[in-house]
């Protein structure tokens, strides 16, 4: 069932994705060669409860971190460790948190120091997938249209859409209905309703499309070892149009 929220219900969550947003504008300026995930991990968690805000992955389904920290290879939902981050890395740090029982989702893609232009490209294209996509998420469009500008931009730029891992709506809970890959035909798929909040997060491989779960049952990587990247934003549907929460 798709819960509708109200524009109250949206300002607050919009309250937990300026929470993320500020998180991450922290996170930038310390990501550097030498850094581990870990550190940065227990800097959000503590960014999140001195603004008023709470973690939520921490304890989910048996998840022991408050973000999810993946490098490289590592699509989506890897856990923080010690070891230092390296020069030409890509980091992925995935956050959710929730302000007064209302949540927000966004992910963003970091350079560990100077990257390859394979990488630097990659990230690119995969920031402009979310970009383009988001203004097509208008009351009336189908989830097909928002998705078929992800899949037309990756594509046309040699890169592959991970279809095992997907976007969904989020509200009180970090995942309700609707939930949907990031690909798609204009004009299929559900009907995109004012009062829809629904993240939108393309994850894009330098290879080929499929993943596998690593041994600890959490941990997504390319099948091929290639690089990922992810750009996520939790995006509210108006009547004016589009409402990024996390921005």
């Amino acid at each position: 069932m798709i819960h509708l929220k109200t524009p109250q219900e949206i300002a607050l969550m919009a309250k937990a994705g300026a929470v993320l947003a500020e998180c991450h504008q922290e996170i930038s300026k310390m990501v550097r060669p030498g850094l581990t995930t870990l550190e940065i991990n227990d800097f959000a968690e503590r960014f999140i409860n001195e603004h008023g805000a709470k973690q939520v992955t921490k304890g989910f389904k048996g998840y022991p971190f408050a973000t999810c920290a993946s490098v490289n290879d590592v699509i989506a939902h890897g856990f923080p460790n010690q070891e230092p981050l390296q020069e030409g890395d890509i980091l992925k740090m995935d956050i959710v948190c929730s302000y007064d029982g209302w949540m927000a989702d966004s992910c963003r893609t970091y350079a560990v120091g100077k990257i390859s232009e394979e990488a630097e490209r990659l990230v690119r294209v995969t920031k402009e997938c979310l970009d383009l996509s988001i203004p097509k998420a208008i009351v009336g469009n189908r989830i097909g249209d928002v998705m078929h500008m992800v899949q037309q931009h990756a594509q046309q730029a040699g890169f592959s859409i991970v279809r095992d891992l997907v976007g969904h709506g989020i509200g009180r809970e970090m995942h309700e209905e609707p939930s949907f890959a990031h690909v798609g035909k204009p004009g299929r798929g559900f009907l995109l309703q004012e009062g829809m909040v629904i993240t939108i997060e393309p994850m894009i491989n330098a290879g080929k499309h499929e993943m596998f779960i690593d041994f600890d049952g959490w941990t997504a990587r390319t099948y091929d070892g290639s690089l990922s990247a992810q750009f996520e934003h939790t995006v509210a549907i108006t009547r004016d149009g589009p409402l990024i929460l996390t921005e």
